[in-house]
């Protein structure tokens, strides 16, 4: 039974992550609270502080990113470090989307004040 058991563990998780599963990422909304505080506790970890995405693979969270504490949750009963993966990369192209707005913001400022002069 027990090698049954593994070969069903090693089967399942052998597929290819993103063609075997439909995976979101979305923010998380207010009405989300609960489900991340029991990621955080499956995780046995604190819940995440402040807005956080989350990693839903069919229609199931495995994985929430937390936006102001920087930290990844995850369900850990599943195969849930591609979904992790997937978050970071979605908060780090959010991140250079913000820094690229900030600085064309910066560039405008500065070319009206040049203008102005």
């Amino acid at each position: 039974m027990d090698r049954f058991a593994q070969r069903a563990v090693s089967a399942d998780t052998s597929g290819s992550f993103a063609t075997s599963h439909a995976v979101v990422i979305r923010l998380a909304g207010e009405s989300d609270a609960q489900l991340l505080r029991d990621l955080a506790a499956l995780d046995s970890a604190p819940p995440l502080a402040g807005p956080a995405l989350l990693a839903l693979v069919d229609e199931i969270p495995w994985a929430a990113h937390g936006l102001e504490d920087d930290r990844v949750i995850a369900d850990p009963f599943r195969p849930s470090a591609e979904a992790a993966g997937l978050l970071r990369l979605r908060v780090s192209q959010l991140r250079a989307a913000a820094r690229a707005r900030t600085t064309a913001t910066l560039r405008r400022r500065l070319a009206r004040r040049a203008g102005a002069s």
